[in-house]
Protein backbone atom coordinates (compact mmCIF):
# COMPACT_ATOMS: atom_id res chain seq x y z
CA UNK A 1 0.00 0.00 0.00
CA UNK A 2 1.41 3.62 -0.63
CA UNK A 3 2.30 6.19 1.57
CA UNK A 4 -1.04 8.01 1.21
CA UNK A 5 -3.06 5.31 1.01
CA UNK A 6 -1.87 3.70 4.48
CA UNK A 7 -2.08 7.15 6.20
CA UNK A 8 -6.00 7.57 5.41
CA UNK A 9 -6.46 3.74 6.52
CA UNK A 10 -4.37 4.42 9.82
CA UNK A 11 -6.51 8.02 10.25
CA UNK A 12 -9.63 5.50 9.97
CA UNK A 13 -8.19 3.04 12.45
CA UNK A 14 -7.50 5.84 15.20
CA UNK A 15 -11.43 7.76 14.48
CA UNK A 16 -13.01 4.75 16.13
CA UNK A 17 -11.33 5.53 19.28
CA UNK A 18 -10.60 2.10 20.90
CA UNK A 19 -7.04 2.08 20.56
CA UNK A 20 -5.90 1.82 24.59
CA UNK A 21 -9.85 1.78 25.76
CA UNK A 22 -12.27 -0.13 26.75
CA UNK A 23 -13.28 -3.63 24.47
CA UNK A 24 -17.19 -2.44 23.37
CA UNK A 25 -18.57 -5.59 24.64
CA UNK A 26 -20.73 -6.74 21.61
CA UNK A 27 -17.21 -6.66 19.85
CA UNK A 28 -16.43 -9.37 22.69
CA UNK A 29 -19.51 -11.33 21.90
CA UNK A 30 -18.68 -11.63 18.13
CA UNK A 31 -15.36 -12.79 18.72
CA UNK A 32 -17.32 -15.37 21.69
CA UNK A 33 -19.87 -15.85 18.45
CA UNK A 34 -16.76 -16.67 16.05
CA UNK A 35 -15.04 -18.71 18.45
CA UNK A 36 -18.11 -20.99 18.82
CA UNK A 37 -18.87 -21.26 14.99
CA UNK A 38 -15.66 -22.43 13.97
CA UNK A 39 -14.95 -24.42 17.96
CA UNK A 40 -11.85 -22.40 18.58
CA UNK A 41 -11.19 -21.02 22.15
CA UNK A 42 -10.01 -18.29 20.97
CA UNK A 43 -11.04 -15.56 18.61
CA UNK A 44 -10.23 -11.75 18.22
CA UNK A 45 -11.61 -8.58 16.15
CA UNK A 46 -8.19 -7.19 15.66
CA UNK A 47 -7.13 -3.41 14.65
CA UNK A 48 -3.63 -2.89 13.00
CA UNK A 49 -1.72 0.15 13.91
CA UNK A 50 1.75 1.67 12.58
CA UNK A 51 3.50 -0.45 14.83
CA UNK A 52 1.59 -2.84 16.57
CA UNK A 53 -2.16 -4.55 16.45
CA UNK A 54 -5.01 -4.10 19.28
CA UNK A 55 -7.72 -6.32 20.40
CA UNK A 56 -10.89 -4.49 19.96
CA UNK A 57 -12.56 -7.62 20.50
CA UNK A 58 -11.19 -10.86 22.11
CA UNK A 59 -12.56 -13.80 23.96
CA UNK A 60 -10.08 -16.21 25.43
CA UNK A 61 -6.86 -14.10 24.63
CA UNK A 62 -4.76 -12.89 27.21
CA UNK A 63 -3.33 -9.36 27.02
CA UNK A 64 -4.73 -6.51 23.91
CA UNK A 65 -2.28 -6.70 21.44
CA UNK A 66 1.20 -7.41 19.88
CA UNK A 67 3.72 -6.15 17.91
CA UNK A 68 3.71 -6.12 13.91
CA UNK A 69 6.36 -8.55 13.43
CA UNK A 70 4.58 -11.44 14.21
CA UNK A 71 1.10 -10.30 13.92
CA UNK A 72 -1.08 -12.47 11.45
CA UNK A 73 -3.83 -9.96 10.71
CA UNK A 74 -1.04 -7.64 9.33
CA UNK A 75 -0.52 -9.62 6.12
CA UNK A 76 -4.90 -9.98 6.06
CA UNK A 77 -4.57 -6.57 5.85
CA UNK A 78 -1.66 -6.12 3.38
CA UNK A 79 -3.41 -8.49 0.77
CA UNK A 80 -6.82 -7.54 1.83
CA UNK A 81 -7.43 -11.32 1.25
CA UNK A 82 -8.33 -14.24 3.95
CA UNK A 83 -5.71 -15.80 5.66
CA UNK A 84 -5.54 -19.51 7.31
CA UNK A 85 -2.58 -21.10 8.72
CA UNK A 86 -3.47 -24.70 9.43
CA UNK A 87 -0.35 -25.33 11.50
CA UNK A 88 1.97 -22.87 12.24
CA UNK A 89 4.95 -25.21 12.91
CA UNK A 90 4.73 -26.35 9.31
CA UNK A 91 5.51 -23.23 7.95
CA UNK A 92 8.66 -21.47 8.33
CA UNK A 93 7.73 -18.26 8.21
CA UNK A 94 5.92 -18.65 12.01
CA UNK A 95 7.39 -21.07 13.66
CA UNK A 96 9.85 -19.04 15.08
CA UNK A 97 7.04 -16.67 16.28
CA UNK A 98 6.91 -15.48 20.11
CA UNK A 99 3.46 -16.21 19.97
CA UNK A 100 3.79 -19.67 18.65
CA UNK A 101 6.92 -20.84 20.65
CA UNK A 102 5.00 -19.25 23.66
CA UNK A 103 1.74 -18.06 25.06
CA UNK A 104 -0.73 -18.26 23.44
CA UNK A 105 0.83 -20.72 21.33
CA UNK A 106 -0.71 -20.17 18.44
CA UNK A 107 -0.87 -23.48 16.08
CA UNK A 108 -4.22 -22.57 13.70
CA UNK A 109 -5.04 -19.10 12.73
CA UNK A 110 -8.06 -18.33 9.92
CA UNK A 111 -8.74 -14.52 9.80
CA UNK A 112 -10.76 -12.18 6.74
CA UNK A 113 -10.43 -8.71 6.34
CA UNK A 114 -12.41 -6.40 8.75
CA UNK A 115 -13.19 -3.22 6.08
CA UNK A 116 -15.16 0.15 6.85
CA UNK A 117 -17.87 1.36 5.15
CA UNK A 118 -15.21 3.34 3.85
CA UNK A 119 -13.63 0.59 2.22
CA UNK A 120 -10.34 0.70 4.83
CA UNK A 121 -8.99 -2.41 5.96
CA UNK A 122 -8.90 -1.63 9.68
CA UNK A 123 -7.55 -5.23 10.59
CA UNK A 124 -9.51 -8.81 10.60
CA UNK A 125 -11.86 -10.69 12.39
CA UNK A 126 -9.70 -14.17 13.21
CA UNK A 127 -10.12 -17.19 15.24
CA UNK A 128 -6.83 -19.40 16.58
CA UNK A 129 -6.36 -22.20 18.46
CA UNK A 130 -3.19 -23.96 20.17
CA UNK A 131 -3.94 -27.14 18.36
CA UNK A 132 -3.81 -27.69 14.22
CA UNK A 133 -6.95 -27.14 12.73
CA UNK A 134 -9.12 -26.38 9.11
CA UNK A 135 -11.80 -24.63 8.31
CA UNK A 136 -14.66 -24.89 5.92
CA UNK A 137 -16.08 -22.94 2.95
CA UNK A 138 -19.13 -22.33 5.46
CA UNK A 139 -17.12 -21.45 8.49
CA UNK A 140 -15.66 -18.89 6.48
CA UNK A 141 -18.55 -17.63 4.73
CA UNK A 142 -20.01 -16.85 8.51
CA UNK A 143 -16.84 -15.83 9.41
CA UNK A 144 -16.91 -12.92 6.77
CA UNK A 145 -20.53 -12.48 7.79
CA UNK A 146 -19.37 -11.71 11.33
CA UNK A 147 -16.25 -9.30 10.10
CA UNK A 148 -18.97 -7.69 8.06
CA UNK A 149 -21.05 -7.41 11.83
CA UNK A 150 -18.06 -5.80 13.36
CA UNK A 151 -17.57 -3.13 10.66
CA UNK A 152 -21.16 -2.17 11.03
CA UNK A 153 -20.92 -2.04 14.98
CA UNK A 154 -17.77 -0.20 14.48
CA UNK A 155 -19.34 2.91 12.61
CA UNK A 156 -22.39 2.52 14.83
CA UNK A 157 -20.36 3.59 17.44
CA UNK A 158 -18.03 6.26 15.95
CA UNK A 159 -21.61 8.09 14.84
CA UNK A 160 -23.35 7.88 18.61
CA UNK A 161 -19.64 9.51 19.35
CA UNK A 162 -20.13 12.22 17.07
CA UNK A 163 -23.86 12.51 17.36
CA UNK A 164 -22.20 12.95 21.46
CA UNK A 165 -20.21 15.66 20.54
CA UNK A 166 -22.45 17.49 19.04
CA UNK A 167 -24.76 17.46 21.68
CA UNK A 168 -27.47 15.09 21.22
CA UNK A 169 -28.54 13.84 24.56
CA UNK A 170 -29.77 10.25 23.42
CA UNK A 171 -26.62 9.64 22.15
CA UNK A 172 -24.93 10.76 25.31
CA UNK A 173 -27.10 8.70 27.03
CA UNK A 174 -26.46 5.25 24.89
CA UNK A 175 -22.76 5.98 25.07
CA UNK A 176 -22.18 6.85 28.80
CA UNK A 177 -24.13 3.67 29.31
CA UNK A 178 -21.96 1.68 26.60
CA UNK A 179 -19.01 2.85 28.76
CA UNK A 180 -20.60 1.97 31.80
CA UNK A 181 -21.09 -1.79 30.41
CA UNK A 182 -17.81 -1.81 28.40
CA UNK A 183 -15.94 -1.22 31.79
CA UNK A 184 -17.93 -3.19 34.39
CA UNK A 185 -17.91 -5.91 31.39
CA UNK A 186 -13.50 -5.43 31.41
CA UNK A 187 -13.49 -5.51 35.14
CA UNK A 188 -15.44 -8.47 36.12
CA UNK A 189 -14.55 -11.08 32.85
CA UNK A 190 -11.15 -10.07 32.67
CA UNK A 191 -10.09 -11.80 35.64
CA UNK A 192 -12.13 -14.82 34.86
CA UNK A 193 -10.98 -14.55 31.31
CA UNK A 194 -7.13 -14.69 32.70
CA UNK A 195 -8.14 -18.01 34.67
CA UNK A 196 -9.52 -19.71 32.06
CA UNK A 197 -6.47 -19.07 29.73
CA UNK A 198 -3.91 -20.23 32.12
CA UNK A 199 -6.36 -23.40 33.37
CA UNK A 200 -5.88 -24.27 29.05
CA UNK A 201 -2.36 -24.47 29.69
CA UNK A 202 -2.62 -26.79 32.56
CA UNK A 203 -5.31 -28.96 30.67
CA UNK A 204 -2.66 -29.45 27.94
CA UNK A 205 -0.15 -30.33 30.48
CA UNK A 206 0.28 -33.68 30.25
CA UNK A 207 2.16 -33.90 33.63
CA UNK A 208 -1.17 -32.80 35.23
CA UNK A 209 -3.54 -35.69 33.94
CA UNK A 210 -4.13 -36.79 37.53
CA UNK A 211 -5.14 -33.50 38.25
CA UNK A 212 -7.80 -33.21 34.92
CA UNK A 213 -11.00 -34.15 37.28
CA UNK A 214 -10.27 -30.81 39.78
CA UNK A 215 -9.09 -28.57 36.36
CA UNK A 216 -12.34 -29.19 34.38
CA UNK A 217 -14.83 -28.08 37.02
CA UNK A 218 -12.67 -25.02 37.73
CA UNK A 219 -13.14 -24.43 34.08
CA UNK A 220 -16.79 -24.85 33.58
CA UNK A 221 -17.96 -23.09 36.82
CA UNK A 222 -15.55 -20.05 34.71
CA UNK A 223 -17.58 -20.40 31.72
CA UNK A 224 -20.89 -19.81 33.95
CA UNK A 225 -19.54 -17.46 35.92
CA UNK A 226 -18.85 -14.96 32.25
CA UNK A 227 -22.29 -16.50 31.02
CA UNK A 228 -23.91 -14.94 34.43
CA UNK A 229 -22.45 -11.34 34.05
CA UNK A 230 -22.95 -10.71 30.28
CA UNK A 231 -26.98 -11.82 31.32
CA UNK A 232 -26.99 -9.20 34.44
CA UNK A 233 -25.29 -6.58 31.84
CA UNK A 234 -27.64 -7.22 29.69
CA UNK A 235 -30.67 -8.25 31.43
CA UNK A 236 -30.70 -4.94 33.86
CA UNK A 237 -30.14 -2.47 31.16
CA UNK A 238 -33.01 0.51 31.73
CA UNK A 239 -35.91 -0.32 30.11
CA UNK A 240 -36.56 3.33 28.74
CA UNK A 241 -33.07 2.79 27.02
CA UNK A 242 -33.09 2.06 23.28
CA UNK A 243 -31.33 -1.16 22.32
CA UNK A 244 -28.71 0.40 19.71
CA UNK A 245 -29.06 -2.63 16.90
CA UNK A 246 -27.13 -2.70 13.49
CA UNK A 247 -30.00 -3.76 10.53
CA UNK A 248 -28.28 -5.50 7.88
CA UNK A 249 -29.62 -8.42 5.48
CA UNK A 250 -28.94 -11.38 9.04
CA UNK A 251 -29.68 -15.31 7.61
CA UNK A 252 -31.65 -16.94 10.15
CA UNK A 253 -29.95 -20.05 9.40
CA UNK A 254 -26.69 -18.45 10.13
CA UNK A 255 -28.03 -17.32 13.35
CA UNK A 256 -29.08 -20.64 14.42
CA UNK A 257 -25.61 -22.10 13.15
CA UNK A 258 -23.99 -19.94 15.82
CA UNK A 259 -26.33 -20.49 18.31
CA UNK A 260 -26.28 -24.34 18.10
CA UNK A 261 -22.11 -23.97 17.96
CA UNK A 262 -22.31 -21.76 21.41
CA UNK A 263 -24.47 -24.29 23.26
CA UNK A 264 -23.14 -27.58 21.93
CA UNK A 265 -20.63 -27.87 24.46
CA UNK A 266 -22.79 -27.77 26.90
CA UNK A 267 -25.62 -29.73 25.67
CA UNK A 268 -22.72 -32.60 25.30
CA UNK A 269 -22.73 -32.40 28.93
CA UNK A 270 -26.46 -32.99 29.11
CA UNK A 271 -26.36 -35.59 26.44
CA UNK A 272 -28.96 -33.68 24.42
CA UNK A 273 -28.02 -33.41 20.42
CA UNK A 274 -29.05 -30.57 19.21
CA UNK A 275 -30.40 -30.70 15.35
CA UNK A 276 -31.25 -27.73 12.87
CA UNK A 277 -34.10 -28.31 10.45
CA UNK A 278 -33.65 -25.73 7.43
CA UNK A 279 -34.28 -25.90 3.72
CA UNK A 280 -32.90 -24.50 0.66
CA UNK A 281 -34.10 -20.95 1.67
CA UNK A 282 -33.32 -17.82 1.74
CA UNK A 283 -33.66 -17.22 5.02
CA UNK A 284 -32.63 -13.19 5.20
CA UNK A 285 -34.71 -10.87 7.80
CA UNK A 286 -33.31 -7.28 8.22
CA UNK A 287 -31.81 -7.59 11.71
CA UNK A 288 -28.41 -7.50 13.80
CA UNK A 289 -26.97 -10.85 13.40
CA UNK A 290 -24.94 -10.33 16.86
CA UNK A 291 -28.52 -9.77 18.97
CA UNK A 292 -30.35 -12.22 17.05
CA UNK A 293 -27.26 -14.93 17.99
CA UNK A 294 -27.96 -13.45 21.21
CA UNK A 295 -31.18 -14.37 21.56
CA UNK A 296 -31.92 -18.11 20.08
CA UNK A 297 -28.70 -19.00 22.16
CA UNK A 298 -30.64 -17.89 25.39
CA UNK A 299 -33.73 -19.95 23.87
CA UNK A 300 -31.18 -22.91 22.81
CA UNK A 301 -29.78 -22.55 26.44
CA UNK A 302 -33.03 -22.52 27.83
CA UNK A 303 -34.11 -25.69 26.07
CA UNK A 304 -30.81 -27.81 26.74
CA UNK A 305 -31.08 -27.26 30.72
CA UNK A 306 -34.94 -27.92 30.69
CA UNK A 307 -34.60 -31.05 28.21
CA UNK A 308 -33.26 -34.91 30.21
CA UNK A 309 -30.66 -36.87 29.25
CA UNK A 310 -31.05 -37.97 25.43
CA UNK A 311 -33.98 -35.82 24.50
CA UNK A 312 -32.89 -33.72 21.20
CA UNK A 313 -33.25 -29.63 21.05
CA UNK A 314 -34.57 -28.71 17.34
CA UNK A 315 -34.19 -25.35 15.59
CA UNK A 316 -36.78 -25.10 13.10
CA UNK A 317 -36.04 -22.28 10.59
CA UNK A 318 -38.45 -20.63 8.49
CA UNK A 319 -38.86 -17.54 6.20
CA UNK A 320 -39.02 -15.33 9.09
CA UNK A 321 -38.60 -17.02 12.25
CA UNK A 322 -36.57 -19.64 14.57
CA UNK A 323 -38.20 -21.90 16.65
CA UNK A 324 -36.12 -24.11 19.28
CA UNK A 325 -38.41 -27.40 20.31
CA UNK A 326 -37.65 -29.34 22.98
CA UNK A 327 -39.66 -32.26 24.90
CA UNK A 328 -38.37 -31.96 28.25
CA UNK A 329 -39.68 -30.29 31.50
CA UNK A 330 -42.48 -28.03 29.89
CA UNK A 331 -43.91 -24.98 31.68
CA UNK A 332 -47.02 -24.90 33.80
CA UNK A 333 -50.14 -22.47 31.74
CA UNK A 334 -50.30 -20.69 34.93
CA UNK A 335 -46.20 -19.50 34.93
CA UNK A 336 -46.36 -18.97 31.03
CA UNK A 337 -47.33 -15.07 30.88
CA UNK A 338 -44.34 -14.18 33.50
CA UNK A 339 -41.64 -16.58 31.71
CA UNK A 340 -40.12 -13.30 30.05
CA UNK A 341 -39.90 -11.12 33.00
CA UNK A 342 -37.26 -10.20 34.36
CA UNK A 343 -35.23 -12.41 37.18
CA UNK A 344 -38.60 -14.72 36.94
CA UNK A 345 -37.47 -18.76 37.81
CA UNK A 346 -40.23 -21.17 37.76
CA UNK A 347 -41.04 -23.75 40.27
CA UNK A 348 -39.11 -26.68 38.20
CA UNK A 349 -36.16 -24.55 38.15
CA UNK A 350 -36.31 -23.78 41.82
CA UNK A 351 -37.40 -27.08 42.85
CA UNK A 352 -34.20 -28.61 40.10
CA UNK A 353 -31.49 -26.09 40.88
CA UNK A 354 -31.77 -25.17 36.80
CA UNK A 355 -28.61 -22.85 36.75
CA UNK A 356 -29.03 -19.66 35.38
CA UNK A 357 -30.74 -15.87 37.26
CA UNK A 358 -33.85 -15.64 35.05
CA UNK A 359 -32.87 -13.06 32.91
CA UNK A 360 -32.53 -15.34 29.12
CA UNK A 361 -36.07 -15.32 27.89
CA UNK A 362 -36.42 -11.51 29.03
CA UNK A 363 -33.10 -10.51 27.24
CA UNK A 364 -34.59 -12.52 23.75
CA UNK A 365 -37.74 -10.77 24.12
CA UNK A 366 -36.30 -7.27 24.87
CA UNK A 367 -33.91 -8.03 21.55
CA UNK A 368 -37.24 -9.34 19.29
CA UNK A 369 -38.88 -6.11 20.46
CA UNK A 370 -36.27 -3.74 19.39
CA UNK A 371 -36.24 -5.78 16.16
CA UNK A 372 -39.97 -5.03 15.80
CA UNK A 373 -40.52 -8.84 16.45
CA UNK A 374 -41.64 -10.87 18.50
CA UNK A 375 -40.79 -13.60 21.17
CA UNK A 376 -43.48 -16.18 21.45
CA UNK A 377 -43.24 -19.41 24.43
CA UNK A 378 -45.51 -22.25 23.97
CA UNK A 379 -46.03 -25.63 26.16
CA UNK A 380 -48.71 -28.13 26.57
CA UNK A 381 -47.76 -28.43 30.27
CA UNK A 382 -45.52 -29.83 32.40
CA UNK A 383 -43.49 -32.69 30.81
CA UNK A 384 -44.46 -32.26 27.61
CA UNK A 385 -41.68 -29.87 26.08
CA UNK A 386 -41.78 -26.25 24.98
CA UNK A 387 -41.78 -24.15 21.82
CA UNK A 388 -40.04 -20.86 21.89
CA UNK A 389 -40.78 -19.03 18.56
CA UNK A 390 -38.87 -15.69 17.63
CA UNK A 391 -40.23 -14.01 14.64
CA UNK A 392 -38.32 -10.90 12.47
CA UNK A 393 -40.67 -8.79 10.53
CA UNK A 394 -39.41 -8.55 6.49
Amino acid sequence: MNAVGEDARLAAVHSYRLLDGPRPVVLDELTRLAGAVLGTPMATVTLIDAEREWFAGKTGVLGDGGPLATSFSAPVVDTREPLVVEDTLAEPRYRAWDCVQGAPNIRFWAGVPLVDEDGHTLGSLCVLDDKPGTVGDRQMDLLRTMAGQAAGHLAALRNRQLLAEIGDELSRAISREEDFVATVSHELRTPVTTIQGYLELLVDNEELAPYRRLIDPIQRNGERLVRMVDHLLAGTRPAAAPLPLLRAGTDLAAVAEAAAASCRGQAAQRDVPIVIEAGPGPYSVPGDFTRLSQAAEHLVRNAVLFSGNGQTVTLRVTATSLEVLDSGAGIPADELPHVAERFYRGQYAREQAVPGVGLGLSIADRIMHAHGGALAVESAGPGRGTCARMTVPK
